[in-house]
Parts: structure tokens; C-alpha cells; sequence
């Protein structure tokens, strides 16, 4: 995996000080989920960043946890100083001389990560073939991509991480006019400050739940249709819904805490990617 702060010049032009801070603030949080994806960083200069993975999955996962974990931190700042990372992923051969890799593995992902979209993920076709099927995730085919120091042109594809892999949308966002005043006669600014929130809290929801694994969804979604079933033919005078809800209950807490750590504790075995 390669990443790098995209128009990481213009922040440091706007607020140096400010800039480098987050840029050790978000580098933190990346190392954090690289260990628990038992993942390790190989090197790292200016804003870029190489991690090596024993494991394809633990690579994808990995990477979508730090977009949705950086997305959240960047929700509450201005959009000028928002520090999207580009990630690059590939799945390959590499060469190992000390605590550094080389190789054609690692040039690819170097230049996925430079065509990537602002806080997007770009796979190759390697890494694509082995995940389509592993993870419930989206993906959307970008075609075959001409890419520096690579001879042969790379078949890319984009992760789908709540829809924030279109390169434009933070520009859509911007350039979108406002409504002066609400029906309700809550004034324009105030109105949509709410409904910004609320739809912030519900996409970081989805992000959230996409990102985990069918048998984390499936209890959730069983959870959830016991309470509804409760709602809808008892009201909220009697909770019955609790107890054909315990074995999911005991699964998702299985699946969420002690399984992850256990798989964080045991480690993975793979192909270096």
C-alpha cells in the first residue's frame, strides 16, 4: 500500500505548522490501524507513506478503515485545510534488502496511489481478483490505466467508500447554492448546519457498517427487525425483542472484540502486497 496527502504543497502553503501537526495527528491514527491489520510500515517521507501486508484483505480493510477514520476527523474542518491521503494498492513480487522493499509490486502501487481520487482507494487487477469476492464492498471497473516506469497499461478499479471516490464531489459540494430560508421559518444557514449534521452522522453509519463483515451486518440487521417486530406489535410497553436478540447479541460482541483479537494476536501469512 502507497499513500500520500493529496495537494499536499497548497496546505503547506496556507498553514505549514498547522498542516504538519495533523500530518503527524492522521500518520498516528494510519499506524494504529496498520498494526491491527497486522500490517507493517516500511518507510516514510515528506507525506508519503509504504506499507507492506502479509495479507490482500488485511491491505483493502486496512485502507478503507484509515479513509473512513481520516473522513471523520476531516468532517469538522474547513475544506481548505482538509487532509485527504490517495492510497494505491497492488499485489505482487517484491525484493527485500533490510527493512525496505523494492520492486515492480511496489512501483505500481506508487502510482495507483498518484491517480487515485482525494480520500479514494485505486486497486490493481491483482488485488481486485483476490477481495471481489471476500469483502462487501463496491467497486467500479476504471479500465486499463498508462501509468509511469510501468510498460504495460494497469487494469485499476476504485473501492466505493460512501460514494466519496468521485474526484469532483468536493468541488460539487462547494460550488452548490444555498436556499436563503427553511418552510418552517428557521433561517437557511441554521437549517442546513442540522441537516448537514444529521446526514454526516448517517453516512458515517453506512461507511461504518459497509465496512464490516457479513456476519457483523447479519446480526445487526437481526437485532434490528426483533426491535422493529417489537415496536410494531407491542409497542414500547413491553421489550421482548431483547431476548430473541441475545444470540446475536453474544455473536456481534464475539465477532467485534474477542475475534479481532485473536486475529490480531495470531497474525496473518500471505503474499507481500
Amino acid at each position: 500500500m502507497c499513500a500520500d496527502v493529496a495537494q499536499y504543497s497548497k496546505l503547506m502553503e496556507r498553514d505549514e505548522d498547522g498542516t504538519l501537526d495533523r500530518l503527524k495527528a492522521y500518520r498516528l491514527v494510519m499506524s494504529a490501524l496498520t498494526e491491527r491489520h497486522n500490517g507493517r510500515i516500511v518507510n516514510t517521507w515528506g507525506d508519503a507513506v509504504i506499507i507492506e501486508f502479509a495479507s490482500v484483505t488485511e491491505a483493502v480493510q486496512c485502507a478503507v478503515d484509515i479513509q473512513n477514520e481520516l473522513s471523520v476527523r476531516n468532517a469538522d474542518l474547513p475544506d481548505m485545510t482538509r487532509m485527504e491521503f490517495r492510497i494505491g494498492i497492488n499485489l505482487g513480487d517484491i525484493m527485500v534488502e533490510g527493512d525496505d522493499i523494492y520492486g515492480d509490486g511496489v512501483n505500481v502501487a506508487a502510482r495507483l496511489q498518484e491517480i487515485a481520487p482525494r480520500g479514494g482507494i485505486m486497486l490493481s487487477q491483482s488485488v481486485y481478483d483476490q477481495v471481489k469476492s471476500k469483502m462487501a464492498l463496491g467497486f467500479d471497473p476504471l479500465g486499463p490505466q498508462h501509468v509511469k516506469n510501468v510498460t504495460d497499461p494497469v487494469e485499476t478499479y476504485s473501492v466505493r467508500i460512501g460514494g466519496r471516490n468521485s474526484p469532483d464531489e468536493t468541488s460539487a459540494r462547494q460550488e452548490t447554492p444555498h436556499t436563503g430560508a427553511h418552510q418552517d421559518g428557521v433561517s437557511g444557514p441554521e437549517w442546513e448546519r442540522d441537516t448537514q449534521a444529521v446526514a454526516s452522522g448517517f453516512e458515517q453509519a453506512r461507511r461504518w457498517l459497509r465496512a464490516q463483515p457479513k456476519r457483523v451486518r447479519g446480526c445487526l440487521f437481526m437485532i434490528s427487525f426483533f426491535f422493529l417486530l417489537n415496536v410494531l406489535t407491542s409497542g414500547l410497553s413491553t421489550l421482548w425483542f431483547i431476548w430473541p436478540s441475545l444470540p446475536f447479541v453474544v455473536m456481534l460482541f464475539w465477532q467485534l472484540v474477542i475475534g479481532r483479537e485473536e486475529k490480531r494476536l495470531g497474525g496473518t501469512t500471505g503474499t507481500g502486497d
